[in-house]
């Protein structure tokens, strides 16, 4: 039996096709959904989500910048911010701004709570999306 997975951003349809298997960042750690799963409904976090097509038996990572995914009767449906095909990202320029991102980090002061919050969401989207293009492990 397949699953049937969508993802979907404001914007766009990201994926909507079969698949075996799919893993999913929620906040609370990695999830993984077969066929058969028990309904399901939960927050997802920015980082790079796995699908298993039946067509092959490759895996493509989708960079996902936080949403919501609901399982129910074998039917995936994902509803996320902004989502982005790992085939689709240019690798030089995610690496690049993966780079640009953990130096801010790096440099914003203790006290700059705001400084802080931005530059820790812009590193963990551009680590999405470094991952989902293939730059990390």
């Amino acid at each position: 039996m397949t699953l049937t997975v969508r993802v979907i951003s404001p914007d766009k349809t990201v994926w909507d096709a079969e698949a075996e298997e799919v893993v999913l960042p929620s906040t609370t750690g990695q999830l993984g959904i077969l066929s058969g799963h028990a309904p399901l409904l939960t927050a997802l976090d920015t980082g790079v989500m796995r699908v298993r097509s039946n067509k092959n038996q490759d895996w493509l990572a989708i960079a996902v910048l936080g949403g919501f995914a609901e399982v129910d009767q074998d039917e995936v449906t994902i509803l996320v911010n902004s989502a982005e095909r790992g085939d689709k990202i240019n690798l030089d320029e995610a690496r690049s701004a993966f780079n640009q991102a953990q130096t801010r980090l790096n440099q914003v002061t203790q006290g700059d709570r705001l400084g802080q919050i931005q530059a820790t969401q812009t590193y963990k989207r551009a680590r999405a999306r470094f991952q989902a293009a293939g730059g990390l492990v």
